[in-house]
C-alpha cells in the first residue's frame, strides 16, 4: 500500500522538509479514501485528514531513536 510514500526517517532521508511529510500525509489520505482529488462537499474532511496524518508523522519522526545512527528526535521536519 502506498507505495509511493517513501521512508522519511534516517538514514534513508537525512533532511526532511514540510514539504516531504505533507507530500507523505496526501498520498496516505489518497489512498486509504480512494478520491484523488475530493468533491468539494468532502474537501474540508479530506484536507482535515491530511493535515492530521501529517501532525502524526512529525510526532512520530521526532519521537524516532535509530540506533547506530547518532540521531535521536533529530530528524523532525524542517521548514
Amino acid at each position: 500500500m502506498c507505495r509511493s510514500i517513501k521512508t522519511l526517517r534516517p538514514p534513508a532521508t537525512p533532511v526532511v522538509t514540510d514539504e516531504d511529510v505533507r507530500a507523505a500525509a496526501l498520498q496516505y489520505v489518497r489512498k486509504i479514501s480512494g478520491f484523488r482529488a475530493p468533491a468539494a462537499h468532502n474537501r474540508a474532511v479530506f484536507d482535515e485528514a491530511v493535515d492530521a496524518v501529517a501532525a502524526a508523522t512529525r510526532e512520530l519522526l521526532g519521537g524516532l531513536q535509530v540506533r547506530g545512527s547518532g540521531q535521536s528526535r533529530s530528524n523532525a521536519p524542517q521548514n
